[in-house]
């Protein structure tokens, strides 16, 4: 009677079967802990954050000299202003800021004298030339996510943001049986009959190729008892197992009888060709595959149902690098004089693609973290415009790029939080959040350049957040609004509060320095509020006119010493260890396109937003009230 294989499965069906099978044998990556400098292509076991501020001290981003911005003010090209040698500090580019100055004079802008005094010709601006506090990575920041590889650049953002050893996904251990009598170690002389045995090679260096490591156990002749006792060895030390050869019909193949001693076989047999005597099985949880000793199918098979277990392990795909067409959502300008490579984040929103330019500065290396493209920018052309179509190189997998959801508007810690819990619950999505203020969020929503759009925006007459503004630029409707979280938001005031600031009209005072957001953002629309309540002159804050990007940016600054006050939310003010002077509890809520509505991608945030890890983890960071976040508010369009 003929032999016959237990099965006969589908390619997908048995990949299907396994992955279930081999995760109810409880096959889980184990974690270890390394030197960020040795991290380099290995996955985090969770989501790392920064210790420190990067860079960690105001420092000059130019050889030149430091002064006191105020002392420069009324300086033109005919009527210069003159500083003697107390008045101003030589500086080369990286040096700290002396106390109780502000800006940076480059030192092609100086006009020296014989006394030992310079002329100015042109005032500073203050904090002109002065890589801020926090500039590339904020204290409390996620750096990377949980399950993301660690790639070149990741490692200068986690050194420069104090982190030294992080959590990562131990790599697997591959352990490879050969098996058969006729096989022999390679050699330049092998007799008649005696056939190299290479296949260990082979796999060992496919499996490095992917991350893992391997394991070549010698060879095991054709003994039922000795490839037991080989295999039992094996699936004690080794996260997997490739048992090679014997899993065919021939009499000497003896590999399921093995595995089904000691284990359980799921498959034998699967309909592809070659590599049709695979087998599938575990010996406790120690995925099992018996390969055919024919090179071609050994090949296949490791490729077909090894791969994907490593992958599974690290919780990745496998990438690959691309070009694609681009619809930029921000203009980028760039010089003449040179060809500039710009880093952006990418996503796609309905059949576009869409790209929004990270930062560009020379420093922040963390652009190149977040990084999914790199747009090429060619001498002597001044840039591209906002809708204009670029072709970029890809960093990101198109895959991925399906999978991730792009949210353009304001800045909240909880939208990296989010996206973290997305990614845990499901390592194909990814979140591409860009803060440009809650504004430019309702302006990305209107172009279709954004699935969602963070927003807290007062209307200064009703008291109410957001609908009067979705009514203005949504007259038609077209979007929905949905909850998120109420938090607290007031001045960010120095520990101790050493200027003994009272209330909102006290950063008026002369010695008092401000630290703004940027204009267009709900926290600077709310202090553009409060100024014209408190009858304040913008003009005479000091200060008032610098602005940064986020929360914990605004907070870095108070915390490093190059701030007195700024507003912002109370998660920063704790994570900093500032003081905090309640002024609001205001409403954050996400704009979402309604087109968008229905996709996966949108319904997995509503539904990470309702769970309880997320409410959790707002709790922890402070500030945050939550009323059914992930409810739909009703608009009467």
């Amino acid at each position: 009677m003929p032999f016959k294989y237990l099965t006969n499965l589908p390619l997908e069906q048995a990949r299907e079967k396994y992955t279930t099978f081999i995760e109810e044998m409880g096959f889980i990556p184990g974690r270890e802990s390394v030197p960020v400098q040795s991290s380099c292509g290995r996955i985090t076991a969770g989501a790392v954050y920064a210790h420190i501020c990067a860079p960690h001290y105001a420092a000059s981003a130019m050889d030149g000299v430091a002064i006191r911005a105020a002392d420069s003010f009324g300086a033109t090209e005919t009527t210069p202003v003159k500083l003697g040698p107390d008045k101003f500090v030589e500086l080369d580019t990286g040096d700290p800021i002396p106390q109780g100055m502000d800006a940076v004079i480059m030192v092609e802008d100086i006009v020296r004298e014989h006394d030992g005094s310079i002329s100015l010709h042109a005032a500073a601006a203050p904090w002109q030339h002065i890589r801020q506090i926090g500039e590339d990575v904020c204290a409390g920041e996620m750096i990377l996510p949980a399950h993301m590889e660690v790639r070149p650049a990741a490692i200068g953002a986690m050194i420069a943001g104090g982190v030294t050893e992080i959590q990562v996904l131990k790599k697997p251990l591959v352990g490879i049986i050969p098996t058969g009598d006729e096989i022999v170690p390679p050699c330049p002389d092998p007799k008649p009959g005696d056939i190299l045995e290479f296949n260990s090679s082979i796999f060992s260096a496919m499996v490095k190729e992917w991350g893992a490591e391997s394991r070549c156990y010698p060879i095991v002749p054709d003994d039922p008892e000795k490839i037991k006792a080989a295999l039992k060895q094996a699936s004690s030390q080794c996260d997997i197992v490739i048992l090679n050869a014997g899993s065919s019909a021939g009499r000497e193949d003896y590999s399921a009888e093995a595995i089904e001693a000691l284990g359980r076989v799921l498959c034998h047999g699967i309909a592809i060709k070659p590599g049709k005597p695979a087998i599938l099985g575990a010996v406790g949880s120690t995925p099992v595959l018996g390969v055919p000793g024919y090179p071609v199918s050994g090949i296949i098979v490791v490729e077909e149902f090894l791969k994907p277990l490593i992958d599974r392990w690290f919780y990745r795909s496998a990438r690959r690098e691309e070009k694609a067409v681009a619809t930029l959502a921000r203009p980028v300008v760039s010089g003449l004089k040179y060809r500039e490579f710009v880093r952006v984040r990418l996503g796609y929103v309905g059949s576009r693609l869409i790209a929004s330019p990270l930062s560009r500065g020379s420093g922040v290396v963390s652009s190149f973290v977040k990084a999914d493209g790199i747009l090429t920018v060619p001498q002597g052309l001044e840039g591209y415009e906002a809708g204009e179509q670029v072709e970029l190189r890809l960093l990101s997998r198109e895959d991925r790029l399906k999978n991730t959801l792009v949210i353009i508007g304001s800045h909240d810690p909880l939208l990296d939080e989010a996206a973290n819990l997305m990614h845990l619950a499901n390592p194909e999505v990814y979140m591409s959040s860009t803060h440009v203020g809650s504004m430019g969020g309702i302006m990305a929503l209107r172009r279709g350049e954004a699935h969602a759009a963070g927003c807290h925006l007062l209307d200064t007459e009703t008291g109410e957040y957001n609908i009067s503004y979705i009514k203005k630029y949504f007259p038609r409707g077209g979007v929905k609004l949905l909850r998120c979280v109420g938090r607290t938001q007031g001045l960010m005031l120095q520990k101790g509060n050493p200027l003994g600031i009272r209330g909102f009209g006290d950063i008026i005072k002369e010695n008092v320095r401000y630290v703004n957001r940027q204009k267009g953002s709900g926290t600077r629309i709310l202090a553009d509020y409060l100024c014209r309540r408190e009858g304040l002159d913008p003009g005479k804050i000091y200060g008032y006119e610098r602005e940064e990007l986020t929360h914990t940016s605004v907070a870095a600054q108070i915390a490093g010493d190059s701030a007195d006050a700024g507003m912002g939310i109370f998660s920063a003010a704790k994570l900093y260890g500032l003081d905090f002077l309640p002024v609001c509890t205001e409403e954050y809520d996400l704009l979402i396109n309604e087109q968008s509505w229905d996709e996966p991608l949108v319904q997995q945030l509503v539904s990470t937003l309702k769970s309880p890890a997320f409410r959790k983890r707002m709790e922890e960071l402070g500030g945050y009230t939550l009323e059914n976040p992930g409810e739909l508010i009703e608009i009467d369009f």
